[in-house]
């Protein structure tokens, strides 16, 4: 087969998951909706760019915009995670060479990074030397901890990264799993509201009052990866119960998502308006998330009514691990939540301000705030339009995908540098305001990937099951 995602969907992406009663009785299969070609091609170009980020003494760096690590910048836990992640995918795509970078992914996150000490991952780890405003020293590997924090959203990638090199059937990675899912148990899981509280110190003895719908996200995504690797009901009902709550929280907001939250998840709509550019907490309604949890909630059904229907292949689906409901009915309509999601985010953000493109931030009326345009914001819109036109068939998100990637090819996509422009200004040139360089690959390799797979809880187990 000419692409990748082609060459291990082809058969299995041609009838949508949930087809409703109106969606045509045989519909256009992926390929003759997507341009699976090039999104194939994209992805392996991709894939050799993220191949430098590798680093000698452990982890994956920070990559500048000629796919060089980036001097003076610490390796990061999540783009560890995610970069683990994304070369499992390959290697599950038979990509040359992916294996070596998914152990080498592994065997860091359960050295390098971890604390032996306290348990769990440290934030951001330098290897060999001193670092500017160090406080904590040397690990036992011989690398300094730039940042000892513990925080909910880079320990989800932790089990994303773990759960996909176990379905890549890589090694250690199972026991990666069973620790990252027994830490987040432990020290993350809030089963009172059902969501994951947001960063502890060094020793889990101080813990923030701050909540964010973005390590919740992940969790989500991380613990659709688990049930995947595991077959374990109840990470797919945790993942229930995170969107349920987000959900009522985006349809009481007109389905811009609030953020940022107080200890007893209650919004705090005007967090963060001092910092606007925030990297990872700007003030208002972010459109890429809504694009992100539209897609995220197809792929929680998904799991439900696999799990419910015998599908998954489970020990025990749905059944009676503690916490876990019996049927998938009588709960939140998650698809029609991923549609108006994904209307909201369409309505708010595209081409909005006489340019094409998303806009990043808007406030609570839909007036955009940040005009930045992020790759990753359009790459989730993407990912959003090819799990909706999956479970509904209707070919409006195929035709929406095609434009988007039409757009992102002629102004995200770097020919001459690599991979894509993380970030361009309102009428879109390319910029650095909010994140320097082109961190990792994770949301453009999953933006190729997506049309080619069948829709699962996660990508890994869409390509073991394709």
């Amino acid at each position: 087969m000419s692409t990748i995602a082609h060459s291990h969907a082809h058969g299995h992406a041609h009838a949508p998951a949930h087809a409703p009663a109106h969606a045509h009785a045989e519909p256009p299969g992926a390929e003759d909706l997507f341009p699976l070609d090039d999104l194939g091609h994209e992805a392996r170009r991709l894939l050799a760019f993220g191949r430098a980020a590798a680093l000698p003494g452990g982890g994956f760096a920070w990559l500048d915009v000629t796919g060089a690590p980036t001097p003076g910048m610490p390796a990061y836990l999540y783009v560890t995670g995610r970069m683990t992640h994304t070369y499992a995918l390959a290697h599950l795509l038979g990509v040359p060479g992916a294996a070596e970078l998914v152990d080498h992914g592994v065997n860091s996150l359960r050295t390098v990074f971890h604390d032996d000490a306290h348990g769990g991952w440290f934030t951001a780890v330098e290897a060999g030397g001193a670092a500017d405003g160090l406080d904590g020293g040397a690990d036992s590997t011989g690398h300094v901890v730039v940042d000892d924090r513990k925080w909910s959203y880079p320990h989800a990638f932790v089990i994303l990264a773990a759960a996909s090199a176990h379905l890549a059937g890589r090694p250690g990675a199972a026991e990666l799993l069973d620790e990252a899912l027994a830490v987040v148990e432990e020290r993350f899981w809030d089963e009172g509201l059902g969501v994951v509280v947001e960063e502890w110190d060094a020793s889990f003895t101080r813990l923030s009052d701050y909540r964010g719908a973005n390590a919740n996200m992940h969790t989500v995504e991380a613990f659709l990866a688990a049930f995947d690797a595991t077959g374990r009901a109840v990470w797919l009902d945790r993942a229930r119960q995170i969107s349920e709550r987000v959900v009522g929280v985006a349809e009481a907001h007109q389905w811009r998502l609030p953020e940022h939250y107080d200890a007893g998840f209650h919004p705090l709509l005007e967090h963060n308006r001092e910092h606007l550019t925030d990297p990872f907490k700007p003030y208002g309604a972010t459109v890429g998330h809504g694009f992100e949890w539209s897609r995220l909630l197809l792929q929680v059904d998904a799991g439900l009514h696999a799990a419910w229907d015998g599908d998954h292949g489970a020990a025990d689906p749905m059944g009676s691990e503690p916490g876990t409901a019996s049927t998938p009915s009588g709960r939140v309509d998650l698809v029609g939540a991923a549609r108006a999601l994904f209307d909201r985010a369409v309505a708010d953000g595209w081409s909005v301000d006489g340019a094409p493109g998303f806009v990043y931030t808007t406030d609570w009326s839909g007036t955009p705030v940040i005009r930045q345009r992020l790759h990753w914001v359009v790459c989730e819109a993407l990912g959003a339009a090819a799990a909706l036109w999956h479970v509904t068939g209707e070919e409006a998100y195929a035709g929406h995908y095609r434009t988007w990637w039409e757009y992102a090819r002629t102004t995200f996509v770097d020919t001459l540098g690599g991979s894509w422009h993380h970030e361009l200004d309102p009428v879109n040139r390319p910029a650095a305001t909010i994140r320097p360089g082109k961190a990792d690959i994770y949301h453009a390799t999953q933006a190729m990937l997506l049309p080619g797979l069948p829709l699962r809880p996660s990508m890994a187990g869409a390509l073991v099951a394709g």
